[in-house]
């Protein structure tokens, strides 16, 4: 039985092996990019979430960029080279996505780093930087080739490929500055599954460690985020609702934002560190301005930045840098009043996000129940002094991870969006910031005069939740026309924030083919030309599709019965089925308006087309019924009435049938035309694809060189370790054992030779070239080392060999000593051990004796793989004896001659007593045996089977059979020794 099922549990495993594995590559991670730091995160099976260490073992890594003539920096790395040549070093580039040349906020960049060389882009009017005329890169790229490194930091941590990610943007991003960070993953190569805000994220992170205080009652909270580079303020509310998929669930909400772009912990840098340059300068240890040197003022804005850190927990500091310039050191005291009076101005902002995100949730601060800080410049005391004050709370909440919780946000929303994890519902309902518009003009006749008029249509009001779409119809169109995408109105940004936000026309849409489709649908109703908007999870707004909309009327078929109804279903099922296509026609619609309805009509008016459906559906269940009944009547009659009541009764239910036709309403049906758009971007123009692609091959050649690099410098470092440590093991001993005076001068001649070429030209040679160095010398010391390595391993293999020929010898002398009767073993067994034993002893002695008698430079007889062949020998054979005796069974001793007689002769009586034997289940419940049956339950020895005629051999003793072991396996041996 065991044979048979074998092989098919050999198949079943063969073909779970060669199914794919669904582990290799199922891991996501999260990307929080801010504008100074970056925190990554991942998700993969066994580890639920988890912050990213990089390969400084820190949780946080700079987002910088070092660039330099054959070498690129990431993270620690290059901001260590900020100090040494500040123009290879490219960071804050969040603050340059999505930016036109002529924008406020690349001016303000240039004046923090004048360093740069910055250049407009002839076709996008956006920026580039240019260190050469080789070296020109977007900030799009630049951005790239961080998040590319930490796809590779994450892969390396996870210790498997990682292509899908969620990436964080600040709530304020509009379109096209959304739509540059989606830029730089496509050419990092990552699959963004979500743009997510960082706002939104923290506020996932604190929902789902409370999932357990979240109930039907409404809980707002404040999250005061307060970064390096700007200060953003969220009202979320929290509360459970029910879902038609998983029932009730908690859901967050944002309600209200209001951020300042400028506001954050740099800004405070700068001003520390002009402060400390004016105190330099005062000193008058130098000639030279401090503010002219590019070198110097990176070394202070270093300093100052662990000035800022320091203050929070100090009340003063020395701040100091040695050789700041001119090998002059610098030393000065800065106190934490000094620093609040640089950033007094600053501090007065602190309050104006929190007002701004009150007025546009509509709410008052009563309503906020609690405000958490979240951003590492909430740090300093005089932040949380001023914001304490400003929302009227006892106290701040920091009972959340101010570092980490968007990065731990954005990997939760990663692992719910992946269809690798199975993760808890939270539904998430993010906000659209910037109100978005269409416009459009259309021609007006008053009183005989034609004029244009200008219509707006909003789209996506101020903090309107997304995803979600929306469509708009245009009813008085018949020919090509086109219309704008715009922003709304943006009154309540600043006249800064608007100078900063950039172009507030995002597209024209000009459509074609809307008169054709009117010719060609020229018997149908005109219903509009719809355009069907989707603002993704992403915050990105997208033109789905365009299509002209008609209703015609169809006529409805008569209704079938339904035996008729029943037998085409059955035809159908059996290939009798029509096969006619489908024509191009749906539901019945209902008129659209051009103004889009508000969130309260679209619900009224969902709530109406879902009680008319209702309403439809329980009239069909009635006329359903009636039918029933009225066939039941029908039937009950036709038995009693005559022909004459029949005849009437058809008459009338004719009559009956022409008058529903009559009040039957007409079918109307829609046909729709797709039309088709050509978009012109107003804001920031999207790259074509070749340009993608440029950029691609650009990132690709740069890293391919670092990793050709890299090879070398691993080859190079393999080829001068090969010939410092062959150097220092010519003067060991075991290395001299086996060297003659001619091998160890030319061995060591060549070394010297290889080191000489490496200081003179092996720091320029080519990585092949350095392979093959190191091969040939390797090839040179193959046999020292063989020898080395072998005589390394005599002593534990010749031990081992020892051992096993002593445990093999004491197991073939104490197998012979087994008496014949229960001898397990055949003589051929044993002798093949004996065998393989004394070949072994005598392979030993020769081989060893041989190899005393060589000298230690020769070639060694004695191997130590000849010495494994031969333990793996003795080890086979011992083991298969051992695996024989472990489920060999003992053989049954004979019985008494006169039992044996008396036995034959009463044949016919034990047969008798055969059939009168109770069955075996009643023979198992009987716990007391009398001795006479006592052998009734001997269990048969194997060997039975193999046709041996010693039946007194076979037979076990009485004492054994005492054993309390079932019925029905004693049984058969009873009818063997019967008929033997």
């Amino acid at each position: 039985m065991a044979g048979k099922t074998l092989p098919v549990v050999t198949l079943f495993c063969l073909v779970l092996a060669m199914l794919p594995s669904d582990t290799v590559s199922v891991a996501v991670m999260s990307i929080d990019l801010g504008s100074e730091w970056m925190k990554i995160a991942i998700v993969k099976p066994g580890v639920p979430m988890e912050i990213v260490l990089n390969k400084e073992s820190r949780r946080k890594t700079p987002v910088v960029v070092c660039l330099k003539e054959n070498e690129r920096l990431f993270g620690d790395n290059a901001l260590g080279m900020s100090v040494k040549n500040p123009k290879t070093v490219y960071r804050r580039l969040q603050r340059l996505l999505g930016k036109k040349h002529n924008n406020p906020q690349v001016a303000l960049y240039q004046k923090q780093f004048p360093e740069h060389q910055m250049q407009e882009d002839p076709v996008r009017a956006t920026v580039y930087f240019k260190s050469s005329e080789e070296m020109q890169y977007t900030p799009e790229e630049l951005l790239g080739m961080m998040l590319n490194y930490s796809r590779g930091l994450a892969q390396d941590f996870a210790e498997q490929p990682i292509k899908d990610a969620v990436i964080t943007v600040p709530a304020f991003f509009n379109q096209a500055e959304r739509r540059a960070v989606l830029q730089a993953a496509q050419i990092a190569g990552l699959k963004v599954l979500q743009l997510i805000n960082d706002n939104t994220a923290v506020a996932l992170n604190y929902g789902v460690f409370r999932r357990k205080d979240i109930d039907s009652t409404a809980k707002n909270v404040m999250f005061y985020d307060m970064g390096s580079g700007s200060t953003t303020a969220t009202i979320v509310t929290y509360q459970t609702i029910k879902t038609k998929e998983s029932g009730t669930q908690p859901q967050l909400q944002i309600r209200g934002v209001g951020f300042d772009r400028g506001l954050g912990g740099f800004e405070m840098d700068l001003r520390l560190r002009d402060h400390l340059a004016k105190l330099f300068n005062g000193q008058k240890k130098s000639k030279n301005d401090v503010r002219e040197n590019y070198r110097a003022m990176a070394k202070l804005l270093k300093e100052a930045q662990r000035l800022k850190t320091v203050l929070s927990a100090n009340a003063d500091f020395m701040a100091q840098v040695e050789s700041l310039m001119d090998d002059i050191d610098f030393k000065a005291k800065v106190t934490r009043a000094e620093f609040e009076e640089l950033c007094a101005d600053l501090f007065e902002r602190v309050p104006h996000p929190v007002q701004d995100a009150l007025t546009a949730a509509e709410m008052k601060l009563e309503e906020i129940e609690q405000v958490i800080l979240v951003g590492g410049t909430t740090r300093v005391p005089k932040v949380q002094e001023v914001l304490l004050k400003a929302v009227g709370k006892e106290e701040l909440g920091k009972n959340i991870n101010a570092d980490e919780a968007a990065a731990m946000g954005a990997v939760y929303q990663a692992a719910a969006l992946s269809k690798a994890f199975k993760v808890k519902p939270f539904l998430v309902r993010d906000a659209a910031v910037f109100p978005i518009q269409v416009e459009f003009t259309r021609e007006m006749e008053e009183e005989g005069i034609k004029s244009l008029k200008q219509n707006k249509r909003i789209l996506f009001q101020r903090m309107a939740p997304y995803p979600q779409r929306k469509v708009i119809t245009f009813n008085r169109y018949n020919d090509d026309f086109a219309f704008d995408i715009n922003y709304g109105d943006l009154s309540f940004l600043s006249q800064d924030d608007l100078s900063v936000f950039g172009s507030l026309n995002l597209t024209t849409v000009k459509l074609s083919g809307v008169g054709s489709s009117f010719q060609k649908h020229a018997d149908a109703e005109p219903k509009g030309i719809k355009a069907h908007f989707n603002m993704d999870e992403s915050g990105v707004l997208l033109l789905d599709r365009v299509e002209s909309v008609f209703e015609t009327i169809v006529e409805e078929k008569e209704e079938e019965s339904t035996l008729t109804k029943l037998g085409n279903t059955i035809s159908t099922l059996f290939g009798g089925g029509t096969s006619e296509p489908t024509p191009n026609v749906t539901e019945p619609v209902q008129d659209e308006e051009e103004v889009l309805p508000e969130s309260g009509k679209e619900d009224q008016s969902e709530t109406k087309k879902d009680e008319v459906a209702k309403e439809a559906q329980d009239d069909s269940e009635k006329s359903a019924d009636e039918e029933k009944s009225n066939e039941k009547t029908e039937e009950a009659g036709s038995k009693t009435n005559t022909k004459e009541e029949k005849e009437t009764v058809k008459s009338e239910k004719a009559e009956a049938e022409k008058e529903e036709n009559k009040a039957k309403p007409q079918k109307k049906s829609k046909i729709s035309e797709d039309i088709t758009v050509e978009l012109v971007i107003k804001d920031i123009l999207i790259p074509t694809a070749d340009d993608v692609a440029s950029s691609k091959k650009k990132l690709q050649d740069l890293t391919d060189r670092d990793l050709a690099k890299q090879e070398r410098e691993k080859a190079l470092n393999s080829l001068e370790a090969f010939i410092f440590e062959t150097q220092d093991k010519l003067y060991q001993d075991d290395y001299q054992l086996v060297l003659s005076e001619d091998d160890k001068g030319h061995i060591s001649t060549k070394l010297k030779e290889a080191s000489e070429w490496m200081d003179e030209d092996g720091y320029a040679a080519t990585t092949k070239q350095l392979k093959e160095k190191l091969s040939q010398l390797k090839n040179l010391c193959k046999e020292m080392f063989f020898r080395v390595d072998e005589r390394r391993k005599w002593p534990d293999h010749l031990t081992a060999l020892d051992s096993m020929l002593n445990t093999s010898s004491f197991f073939l002398r104490s197998a012979k000593l087994i008496p014949e009767d229960d001898q397990i073993f055949t003589e051929v067994e044993l002798n093949m051990l004996e065998k393989v034993i004394n070949e072994t002893t005598a392979w030993k002695n020769e081989t060893v004796a041989e190899q005393e008698k060589r000298s230690p430079i020769e070639r060694p007889v004695l191997l130590s793989k000849d010495i494994e062949s031969k333990l793996a020998l003795l080890d086979r054979e011992v083991n298969y004896l051992l695996n024989k005796a472990k489920f060999a069974k003992p053989k049954a001793k004979a019985k008494a001659k006169n039992s044996t007689s008396s036995e034959k002769s009463s044949k016919a009586n034990s047969t008798v007593e055969e059939k009168v034997i109770p069955p075996t289940e009643e023979g198992t419940d009987t716990k007391s045996e009398t001795p006479e049956e006592v052998p009734q339950a001997e269990a048969p020895p194997t060997e039975e089977s193999t046709g041996h005629t010693d039946t007194d051999s076979q037979s076990q003793p009485t004492e054994e059979t005492t054993t309390t072991g079932p019925v029905e396996q004693g049984q058969p041996e009873n009818h063997i020794e019967d008929e033997l």
